[in-house]
């Protein structure tokens, strides 16, 4: 296990690593015991305690920090319920999530969906989820349910969550008297003095328009739904749009701010050459997520980070907070009690639990379960839990869909920057695709 999570680990994409894991590659299906896929819908026996095999269908849309976590909840299943069986097919969860769910959406839903809480609002609101039992919900933390409970009932479970914001080198912020910028003059002054001693200010990956569809949100979630949690819907209304907000064209524009400040081959660069730039000290700075602390302790276990809310205009930011892997099930699967069994491990089963946070370097949404690993960012995230400066990114992301609508956006955002299209292009298309903006 431990030469697969390494192999995993400098893979840049989950679907990479998928040929490698427990994972398919979508293309073809690695089936677990007796069961197919094909077959597992007229199987007879539906009790978890039954001594029959049950093979449950997952498809699972995974972050880069993910692949390879499903070697582990099959090695703990099997301790517990070693009728069961897992038939993963793994996707990258940026590129291929949707497009599969909408595929599933004609011919069945797989018996479990790993996505992200966000997820939730889009299918939940089509009928073909299944809610989630009090019992597995109640060890979860409340804040967690808030954004999977629709109409009061929990259709997601949220297993951990990821921190965004500006990761930065505390050794070179100290050594050069730099403090925590607040306010985007702060900011500049930090990028001026990186210039003056060629220091490049930003580390980053824009080869990966994920990464600036990511970004992107991270600004607007400052600049535009932490001021109006509504933009979304009025954008819907046609009481706003992108060619008129000042607000979302200072987000859109933040990525002109990194993009002149970071590495000139930034279109060229994968994430692992990007992190490992900003762990050897040839940039300052990378805004980002906690999907990058991977990288950061496998290239220098004593790399020593600290992060915070990239500044808006008004200088009262908040650090980024996302629910990441969120369970869901379907509403017909045939197999609820299996499936139940399968939440009754990922959320009674500690040992599993914290391997898989300090694997994935994230943070528990589980009551009473901590990582365990050396987290140097932790000091900050608690400053900022502790000031109530910490906004969770569903607000934005319910408000503007990933699939369809951001993902496409930042497509154009990188088309601008390399100079392919103008601003004002960009603004428009982001108008056009407004039908695609909502779940609903």
């Amino acid at each position: 296990m431990k030469n697969k999570k390494l192999l995993c680990v400098a893979l840049t994409t989950a679907m990479i690593a998928s040929l490698l894991g427990g994972c398919s590659n979508g293309n073809s299906e690695k089936t677990t015991g007796k069961a197919t896929n094909q077959t597992k819908k007229t199987e007879a026996t539906k009790k978890a305690g039954s001594d029959e095999e049950v093979t449950l269908s997952v498809l699972a849309g995974q972050s880069t920090t993910d692949a390879g976590i499903e070697d582990m909840i099959d090695e703990a299943l099997a301790k517990k319920y070693p009728n069961i069986k897992l038939e993963w097919e793994c996707v990258d969860w940026g590129n291929d999530f949707q497009p599969k769910m909408q595929q599933y959406m004609q011919s069945g839903l797989p018996d479990i969906m790993i996505g992200k809480a966000q997820d939730v609002a889009t299918y939940a609101s089509k009928g073909v989820l299944g809610q989630i039992d009090d019992k597995y919900k109640n060890r979860v933390l409340d804040a967690a349910n808030t954004n999977v409970t629709i109409d009061g009932k929990t259709y997601g479970l949220v297993y951990n969550a990821l921190y965004q914001g500006v990761y930065y080198n505390k050794k070179m912020f100290k050594d050069n008297g730099w403090e925590i910028p607040k306010t985007m003059d702060d900011l500049q002054k930090i990028i001026n003095d990186c210039k003056k001693k060629g220091i490049t200010p930003f580390a980053s990956h824009m080869v990966d328009t994920w990464s600036i569809g990511n970004v992107t949100m991270q600004f607007a979630m400052n600049d535009v739904f932490n001021k109006d949690p509504k933009w979304g819907d009025k954008f819907r209304k046609g009481e706003e749009s992108f060619s008129k907000s000042k607000a979302f064209q200072t987000a859109y524009k933040y990525n002109d701010l990194i993009y002149k400040n970071t590495f000139k081959d930034t279109f060229s660069t994968e994430q692992t050459d990007c992190d490992a730039k900003m762990v050897q000290g040839k940039a300052a700075m990378k805004v980002s997520g906690s999907w990058s602390i991977q990288n950061f302790l496998d290239i220098d276990e004593n790399f020593d980070f600290g992060i915070f809310p990239f500044p808006n205009q008004t200088g009262d930011s908040k650090l980024i907070f996302e629910p990441n892997i969120t369970i869901m099930t379907s509403a017909k699967s045939e197999h609820q009690d299996a499936i139940n069994a399968v939440l009754d491990v990922m959320t009674n089963d500690k040992n599993l639990a914290v391997e898989i946070y300090d694997y994935t370097k994230t943070a528990s949404m589980l009551k009473g379960v901590s990582p365990t690993f050396k987290n140097p960012s932790q000091e900050d995230i608690d400053k900022y839990a502790s000031d109530n400066k910490i906004v969770d990114v569903t607000l934005g992301n319910n408000q503007l869909v990933w699939g369809g609508f951001q993902e496409e956006n930042a497509k154009d955002i990188a088309s601008w920057l390399q100079g392919d299209k103008t601003f004002e292009d960009v603004l428009k298309a982001s108008d056009k695709r407004v039908k695609s903006s909502s779940a609903n």
